[in-house]
């Protein structure tokens, strides 16, 4: 409120003068902290012969309900962005076909500045919704506090007084965002009397002009839309010395929150139950993911994007994974695996091999035969284990001798080197001669008695 005015005012020009205020002071308002007693008194130091409080607010309220009689909230700058979509369509035509279709059109507006956003979309499902709701994001370069819908299916699967559901979509888009979605109340015109109102007005700014040419695309459309909306942007306010664009770029646009560095990525659900090897399949890839193994036999949700699957027990999140374009391929987190099966999947051939070297060179030549003549990895990993545990329950004197006289008879396995040891047939001197060693036991060798 800056200017000259003289000290004594007629009664006209009184009442001139303090109007003259108001558009200001319906601007600072939305500011966060601002009251009508802080512009009064600042009103009161530039006109010491103005109106006193009680009338400066009651010639206030009559300005604004002429100026704005359907906006009677009051909205802080940052505080809410309104979505909803405009009840009459536009349309495209097919280029090869002629075939006219109808697209719906989405309207956003935030609530201080009232700048507007409007595009066209082919439907009102989630996906179309979260990606307009997204490029509103993108367009005013922030993030509000929180999203106003209307109770749109593609946002609220439930309408609900005091806890309305939300569609779970929607929750991880505003969480990716770090907003908050408050849907309009059923039944209270006045929640979203502000969208309702910019619809009216799109349809005269934007639809009148927009209609006066053909389009075969989506994205010729919405050049269209955005270069009247632009212009509507750009008007000044009825009643105001500024537009909606000016209003946010000088104090909305800093009341935002950044956005995030990376868009959202749409995320697609399906169900499975978790296998006894721990891992679940998404059977759009024919891919298999890991989850703590305590969740095995249980039904879990799984939602995936293009870029990550998510796993999840009784709304909890209980696994994350990047998503892998492999069929029949496994993608296992080591610490969703129970103990012994970590273990095992951290064994390697050459750790095997080093651990029976420091015990001695028979038992490593022992081990690496044993490796080679099993057929599964992890069936020789078993073997070798037990045989090197031996070292502690026996010694690795005697696991040295008794791979060694297994060595000789050509048999490589975990029983062989137990029945020696259990024989003590690692005791027996060394001979020359070894038809006079008796052969270790084995459920796969017949015996002398066989041939008889």
């Amino acid at each position: 409120m800056t200017g000259s005015w003289k000290i004594s005012l007629a009664p006209n020009a009184r009442m001139q003068a303090m109007q003259r205020c108001f558009p200001h002071v319906d601007k600072e308002l939305k500011r966060t902290g601002m009251t009508r007693y802080i512009l009064w008194e600042a009103y009161r130091k530039e006109f010491p012969e103005g109106y006193q409080y009680s009338q400066f607010c009651f010639y206030y309220a009559q300005w604004k309900a002429r100026v704005n009689p359907v906006m009677h909230l009051e909205h802080k700058f940052g505080d809410k962005l309104y979505v909803d979509f405009a009840g009459e369509k536009l349309s495209i035509i097919d280029k090869e076909t002629g075939e006219v279709i109808p697209v719906e059109v989405f309207v956003s507006i935030l609530g201080a500045s009232q700048l507007t956003y409007v595009e066209a979309v082919l439907s009102q499902q989630k996906e179309d919704f979260i990606s307009a709701c997204e490029n509103t994001l993108h367009y005013i370069g922030g993030v509000p506090a929180a999203i106003v819908p209307d109770n749109l299916k593609a946002a609220v699967t439930k309408s609900n007084r005091y806890e309305p559901k939300l569609n779970e979509t929607f929750a991880d888009f505003a969480d990716h965002y770090g907003t908050t979605i408050l849907p309009a109340r059923a039944y209270r015109p006045r929640d979203k009397a502000l969208v309702e109102g910019a619809v009216k007005i799109i349809y005269n700014r934007i639809y009148v002009p927009v209609k006066r040419a053909v389009y075969h695309s989506l994205g010729e459309l919405n050049n269209a839309i955005r270069k009247e909306l632009e212009r509507h942007n750009s008007l000044l306010l009825k009643g105001r010395n500024y537009s909606r664009r000016l209003q946010f770029e000088e104090i909305e646009r800093g009341t935002l929150a950044p956005l995030p560095v990376l868009r959202y990525e749409f995320k697609k659900q399906s169900h499975a139950k978790v296998m006894k090897n721990g891992h679940v399949s998404l059977g759009i890839d024919k891919h298999y993911y890991s989850v703590p193994y305590r969740f095995i036999g249980k039904h879990v949700k799984l939602l995936f994007s293009k870029s990550v699957v998510e796993i999840y027990f009784n709304y909890e999140r209980i696994a994350l994974h990047k998503r892998v374009n492999s069929p029949y391929n496994y993608t296992t987190d080591k610490d969703h695996m129970a103990s012994t099966h970590r273990f095992m999947t951290d064994c390697t051939p050459d750790k095997f091999l080093e651990w029976a070297t420091s015990i001695h060179e028979d038992v490593r030549l022992y081990i690496l035969k044993t490796l080679e003549r099993k057929q599964h990895p992890e069936q020789a990993y078993k073997s070798c284990l037990g045989i090197l545990s031996f070292a502690k329950k026996a010694g690795n004197d005697r696991l040295a001798i008794a791979c060694r006289r297994a060595l000789g008879y050509g048999i490589y396995n975990y029983k062989t080197i137990q029945s020696i040891l259990e024989n003590n047939m690692d005791n027996y001197e060394e001979s020359l001669f070894a038809d006079e060693l008796p052969m270790p036991s084995h459920d796969n060798i017949r015996g002398e008695d066989y041939y008889q």
